[in-house]
């Protein structure tokens, strides 16, 4: 929202960090939701059948095009492999939807953004969705001896596929689950190759890095410049971009 420090507190004080269809249904302490299916909890599991056709021809409406090309400046083809697709609701509020595949491109879940700028909700997910690593599809075009970058959500996931590099990501900082850990750890032992990551200019993003150094020894600590937040805005700087036009 752009606001200082004390005016993000004032403004969280009136208003609460999750809305009120939804408290108790995964949200941590700190209002992230975290939608994961816990067998034997009684809720139903994802059910991708209910939402895998609306990724079999995307389609952005013209909000989704402003958010991903004219502010985000990423690349079109990065979007086409992402399948990202766009819905207005019946408020005619506009939503950016992004699918998670596994890493056979089975749809394990959906995550609903909305594009209209703070406004809450600002995520919503389907009953059950599975919205941990993001972009495991990659994992299939990794050779021996590549750099597999990771970033915190969807996001700067786009931005750092757009710079030419591949990458996955955490949903964010504080959301490195149990089962991620242990994705990841298979992922180390399995391929030959190496782990970058730029963590956000934060301490949440750099406890997030010393996490994950824990799992993957190999990982390298790439510094971003001071005014730069997350990888996001250090691409939209341009210093990054990818000058060859090849993509991942």
């Amino acid at each position: 929202m752009n606001v200082g420090f004390k005016e993000a507190c004032g403004w969280l004080q009136t208003h609460p960090l999750a809305p009120p269809c939804m408290e108790g249904r995964g949200y941590s302490a700190d209002g992230i939701y975290s939608p994961r299916y816990r067998e034997g909890s009684g809720e139903s599991p994802f059910d991708a059948s209910r939402f895998a056709r609306f990724f079999e021809h995307p389609w952005l409406n013209d909000e989704a095009r402003k958010f991903l090309f004219d502010e985000r400046r990423l690349d079109e083809r990065v979007i086409r492999w992402c399948r990202l697709t766009s819905w207005t609701d019946r408020q005619g509020v506009s939503w950016l939807q992004t699918p998670y595949y596994d890493r056979e491109s089975r749809l394990v879940g959906v995550q609903n953004r909305n594009l209209v700028k703070g406004a809450l909700p600002r995520f919503r997910f389907p009953q059950g969705s599975q919205c941990g690593i993001y972009n495991l599809p990659v994992l299939n075009r990794l050779r021996p001896g590549d750099e597999l970058y990771i970033t915190e959500g969807c996001s700067d996931c786009w931005a750092m596929l757009s710079a030419g590099h591949k990458a996955i990501a955490i949903p964010s900082a504080t959301l490195l689950s149990k089962k991620d850990i242990e994705q990841l750890s298979i992922i180390n032992s399995q391929l030959s190759i190496n782990f970058g990551m730029f963590p956000d200019r934060d301490a949440p993003g750099e406890r997030l890095f010393l996490q994950l150094k824990e799992v993957l020894p190999n990982l390298v600590h790439h510094q971003l410049p001071p005014d730069c937040k997350d990888f996001g805005e250090y691409y939209l700087k341009g210093v990054c971009r990818n000058q060859s036009g090849s993509l991942p």
